[in-house]
């Protein structure tokens, strides 16, 4: 069957009616597993005790559609758009209060799908599954991505929101469907996993992990990695930092960025009225304009953080803190008061440079206070431009906050 074209959904003849979970899975060239895998389905579901229906997110060019269709599954054909791309499309078509997701290829045992259904049941928004919690079967990883690979990168979005998962990559996940129109997927392709976690901690879900058994390959399958080669591995690897990196800014800006400014304020402060001995280091005019572009790195990076939190806010409650420690008006009259006091501490220099004719003596005190000026110059400026873009992007935040809650309440 050749790739379609535009989305179409074929429905089965004895379709599930009412489901309460529905099974998400893409699909492209499935057809050595996709019968065994639908019967491995349909027994999870008869032992959880659950009504569900397995859609099937299709863009294959031989016979997996028509045999999905054939037993039993809905199939939505799509154009060939990527991973994430076939989870977006599913959204308008699935029926279940609840949503499991995964792959076609016999590689994680839908049979054992139970665990995921009690954890639902009991009140989670967002069940992760865990290869490391459960079993990884002999050859069904590279060693590479076993042992390197997948526990760095979870090492790393552990690290960079705090956060204590234990396989971030497992492709065997579950959700309610106000949880998954909530995170409001961005990902075309492999990054979707990475953006998914990412957002059940930005919305603050209830998490919950389950031990999953992973399989290796059917004999005569070929993963979707090395159909497209070497590099499609790390190409994903590289994609899914892109996400935990983007999503997760505020990590890489706010404290280094409060280290940066500390250091930099201290050094400049030190030498405001002239060098300082501190026995074997002498802090002069150097070690002050040092301290100058540490403290405006700092700071721009602080106020930078700030803006990233605001932006990546699905809750309201990371914004909270930064409303209420920028106000406009507060923050603008700062913002002046420090401006004008750096153009007075200039004036010293500038009158010297009059008063020499248009020239400069030696380094003196003057050159000290100009140089701290011109730095509270810069901090003023940065700081009434960043209160403008702060409360523009606050308000949009808001309105975002309430088109997004209309429309899960729809």
């Amino acid at each position: 069957m050749p790739r379609p074209e535009v989305v179409e959904l074929l429905i089965p003849i004895d379709d599930e009616s009412s489901p309460e979970l529905s099974i998400v899975i893409p699909a492209m060239d499935e057809e050595l597993t996709i019968s065994d895998f639908l019967a491995w389905c349909r027994e999870g579901l008869e032992r959880a005790g659950i009504r569900g229906e397995i859609l099937i997110v299709d863009s294959s060019a031989d016979r997996t559609p028509e045999l999905a269709l054939a037993l039993g599954a809905r199939v939505l054909r799509v154009p060939k758009r990527g991973l994430g791309r076939a989870y977006i499309d599913a959204i308008p078509y699935i029926r279940g209060r609840w949503v499991l997701m995964g792959d076609a290829d016999c590689t994680y045992d839908f049979r054992q799908l139970g665990e995921f259904v009690d954890a639902l049941r009991s009140g989670a928004d967002f069940v992760m599954g865990s290869r490391w919690k459960g079993s990884i079967e002999k050859g069904a990883m590279p060693p590479h991505h076993q042992y390197f690979g997948t526990p760095f990168t979870t090492w790393i979005l552990n690290r960079v929101y705090s956060t204590h998962f234990t396989d971030i990559h497992c492709g065997m996940r579950a959700m309610t469907l106000d949880s998954l129109i909530s995170m409001d997927i961005q990902s075309q392709s492999w990054e979707y996993a990475s953006e998914i976690v990412i957002k059940s901690i930005l919305l603050d879900l209830q998490t919950t992990e389950v031990p999953v058994h992973f399989l290796k390959d059917r004999e005569g399958r070929v993963s979707h990695h090395k159909r497209m080669g070497w590099f499609s591995p790390f190409q994903a690897a590289w994609i899914n930092l892109r996400a935990m990196f983007v999503y997760g800014s505020d990590f890489f800006l706010l404290w280094p960025g409060a280290i940066l400014f500390i250091i930099g304020f201290l050094l400049t402060g030190a030498t405001t009225i002239g060098p300082v001995d501190l026995g074997i280091v002498e802090l002069s005019l150097s070690s002050q304009f040092l301290g100058v572009i540490l403290a405006i790195m700092g700071l721009q990076s602080v106020l930078l953080g700030c803006t990233s939190r605001t932006f990546f806010d699905y809750t309201g409650r990371r914004s909270a803190p930064i409303a209420r420690l920028f106000p406009y008006n507060r923050t603008v009259a700062i913002a002046f008061a420090v401006f004008v006091a750096g153009i007075a501490m200039c004036v010293p220099l500038v009158v010297t440079f009059i008063s020499n004719d248009l020239s400069l003596p030696a380094v003196g005190i003057e050159n000290h206070l100009a140089l701290s000026g011109l730095f509270l110059v810069a901090s003023g400026f940065l700081l009434f431009v960043f209160t403008l873009v702060i409360n523009g992007a606050l308000a949009a935040h808001a309105e975002r906050l309430q088109l997004r809650q209309r429309s899960v309440t729809r």
